[in-house]
């Protein structure tokens, strides 16, 4: 059972750049999707970064050009990359394949990222 623990999440201005970063606990390799959600309070749980085994990348319109994912499955991790900061990208981010495996729990608590002036 694969367990993933995502940090790197903290309170930032807007226009600031950070780094997130999620560990998982056995291989990621036969993900071919990996990437990274996001869920604002009172809000569904969205997907807004992936990338496959190969290297493809894909990004919500909302993030695209601001946000870089990337991941390295000898070292079991994913990263994230957000530049130029809004408001709007304020929410509890999670890493997880994409889609999430049916009949699996492999979500793990998230990291906070806030940001206001």
């Amino acid at each position: 059972q694969v367990q993933f623990v995502e940090s790197g999440g903290c309170s930032v201005q807007p226009g600031g750049s950070l780094r997130l970063s999620c560990v998982a606990s056995g291989s990621i390799d036969s993900f071919y999707v990996m990437g990274w959600y996001r869920q604002a309070p009172g809000k569904q749980r969205d997907v807004v970064a992936g990338i496959t085994t190969d290297g493809a990348t894909n990004y919500a319109n909302s993030v695209k050009g601001r946000f870089t994912v990337s991941r390295d499955d000898n070292k079991k991790t994913v990263t994230l990359e957000m530049n130029s900061l809004k408001t709007e990208v304020t929410a509890v981010y999670y890493c997880n394949s994409v889609p999430p495996v049916l009949n699996k729990d492999y979500w793990g608590k998230g990291t906070q990222v806030t940001v206001s002036a």
